[in-house]
C-alpha cells in the first residue's frame, strides 16, 4: 500500500495518553526487520546496546535545540567543530581543511555537486554544467544533477567494477565541473582509483569529490589492522572534497554526515546566504535550514564514547564477520561473489540464474527474517556487514544455504529490486 492511499488516521479530539501512543509505535514496529539482533544486512548499523544507549541519550538531551543558528546554541557549535576535527584525521585533512555537518549521505552527495557548480560558475562562467562519473557512483548524484541542473554522464565501469577512469578522462569537457570517484562504491564494494581521477580533475582544474560515505571510517581503521588500501582521501593531490556517514560505520543515530574540503575556499562554495527578504541575513552550510541539535550531539557522544581503540575493534569485528561471508559465497558452487570485498560490502548473484533466481532468495530470507538488498544489473544480493554481524553471520550463512536449497526446490520466482522508495 501507498503512502497516500490510507485511510482516515486517528485523531482523537482530547488525545491519548502516552502509554497507549507508546504501545501503539511498539505494536507498528512489530512487523519491522529486528536490525538490532543482526538480521538486517541494509539501513541500519548496530555497535551494540551501550553504545545505543550512548547515542540515544544524547539524542533526547538535544533533540530540541535548533542548529540553524548556533549563536543561540554554542554548544552544538564546539560540538561540531570537535567532530569534523576527528573525522578529519581520517580523511587525511590537514590546517587548511574545512568542512560542514550534513544530515546524511545524500545531503553531502548533493553539496559536492552544489559546490562544484558554484564553484565554476563564479571562476570560469560555465552556464551548462556537467559532471563525469562511473555507473557504480551513488544514486544520490543523479538527484543531485537533477536539482541543480548539472548534467550527469555516467561512464561504464571496468570489468572488475572499478571506475574507467580512461573513459572518464575522454567524457571531460570545458563545462565539466566535477568529476567523482568512491571509496568504495556502494554495488560491488570496491574502491575506485582515486589518484586516476584526481589527476583529471588536476589537469582540467575542476573539483574531484570522493565519496567515502561507507568507507571514510573503515578504510582508516583497515589500513591500521594491517590491509594494503589504495590511496583514497584527501591525502591524494587533486582530491578537492569527500563525504563520510557517521550513521553507518560511525554507529551513531541518524542524521549524521560529514562533507570535508581540502580548503575553506573550496567549502565557502556549498554555503547559501541572503538578506533578500524582510527578515534579515540568512545563511545555511547546506539543504536543511532548521535541524534537531540531536544528531550532532549523537554522534559527538558516540565518537567520544568509543574513542580510537574502539573504533579499531568495530572495525576488526566487522572485517571478519565480511571476510565469514565472501568465504561463504565463494565455496558454494551456486553464488558469484561479484568482487572480493575491500571494506564490509559483499554482493554476489547466481552462478546459473536460469537454475537460480536469486531475488526469489531474498524473499525466502525475508521470510525466515532476514533483510538484504537486490541490486541490478545484474541480478545480485548485497550485504552491508557491520559490528553486530560478528554474532549472526555463522547463522545467516546458514540460512542462506537453506533458503538457495528452498528456492531451487520450489522454483519460485522473486520480487522486484528498491534500494529506496518513495
Amino acid at each position: 500500500m501507498g503512502p497516500n492511499v490510507f485511510g482516515p488516521a486517528k485523531f482523537a479530539a482530547g488525545g491519548q495518553k502516552s502509554e497507549v501512543v507508546f504501545d501503539e509505535l511498539e505494536s507498528r514496529r512489530s512487523g519491522d526487520v529486528r536490525w538490532r539482533d543482526g538480521r538486517a544486512f541494509s539501513l541500519a548499523y548496530y555497535a551494540g546496546p551501550e553504545v545505543a544507549q550512548v547515542a540515544e541519550e544524547a539524542y533526547r538531551r538535544f533533540s530540541g535545540e535548533n542548529a540553524l543558528n548556533t549563536h543561540a546554541f554554542p554548544s552544538l557549535q564546539q560540538m561540531q567543530a570537535e567532530i569534523l576535527s576527528i573525522v578529519g584525521q581520517w580523511l587525511g585533512a590537514d590546517h587548511n581543511s574545512a568542512g560542514f555537518f550534513t544530515s546524511g549521505g545524500t545531503e553531502s552527495l548533493l553539496m559536492a555537486v552544489k559546490a562544484a557548480r558554484d564553484r565554476a560558475r563564479a571562476e570560469r562562467g560555465i552556464e551548462k554544467p556537467n559532471m563525469v562519473l562511473a555507473t557504480s557512483a551513488h544514486a544520490a548524484l543523479e538527484k543531485a544533477a537533477l536539482y541543480f541542473d548539472v548534467e550527469s554522464r555516467r561512464v561504464p565501469v571496468r570489468d572488475d567494477w572499478r571506475a574507467d577512469v580512461v573513459a572518464m578522462h575522454s567524457a571531460v569537457d570545458a563545462n565539466t565541473v566535477l568529476i567523482v570517484g568512491s571509496a568504495p562504491q556502494y554495488p560491488q564494494g570496491v574502491i575506485d582509483d582515486i589518484v586516476g581521477i584526481a589527476a583529471i580533475a588536476r589537469e582540467y582544474d575542476i573539483n574531484c569529490h570522493v565519496d567515502a560515505c561507507m568507507g571514510g571510517i573503515t578504510l582508516a581503521y583497515l589500513a591500521r589492522l594491517g590491509q594494503k588500501i589504495a590511496p583514497w582521501n584527501l591525502l591524494v593531490d587533486g582530491v578537492s572534497s569527500i563525504s563520510v556517514d557517521l550513521h553507518k560505520f560511525g554507529y551513531t543515530a541518524k542524521g549524521a554526515s560529514v562533507m570535508m574540503y581540502a580548503t575553506k575556499q573550496l567549502r565557502s562554495y556549498q554555503t547559501f546566504t541572503t538578506n533578500n527578504w524582510l527578515g534579515g541575513f540568512y545563511g545555511s552550510s547546506g539543504v536543511l535550514g532548521t535541524k534537531s541539535g540531536g544528531s550532532i550531539a549523537a554522534a559527538w557522544a558516540t565518537l567520544r564514547h568509543l574513542g580510537d581503540e574502539g573504533y579499531l575493534r568495530l572495525t576488526e569485528n566487522a572485517r571478519a564477520a565480511t571476510q565469514v561471508l565472501a568465504n561463504y559465497i565463494a565455496g558454494d558452487s551456486r553464488l558469484v561473489l561479484r568482487a572480493a570485498p575491500e571494506a564490509m560490502l559483499v554482493c554476489f548473484g547466481a552462478s546459473d540464474q536460469q537454475t537460480l533466481d536469486i531475488f526469489a532468495v531474498a524473499d525466502e530470507l525475508w521470510r525466515r527474517g532476514w533483510y538484504v538488498d537486490r541490486q541490478e544489473p545484474p541480478r545480485s544480493l548485497h550485504c552491508t556487514v557491520n559490528a553486530v554481524h560478528q554474532h549472526t553471520i555463522a547463522e545467516f550463512t546458514r540460512e542462506l544455504a537453506n533458503s538457495i536449497d528452498q528456492v531451487i526446490s520450489t522454483k519460485v520466482v522473486g520480487g522486484e529490486v528498491a534500494y529506496g522508495t518513495v
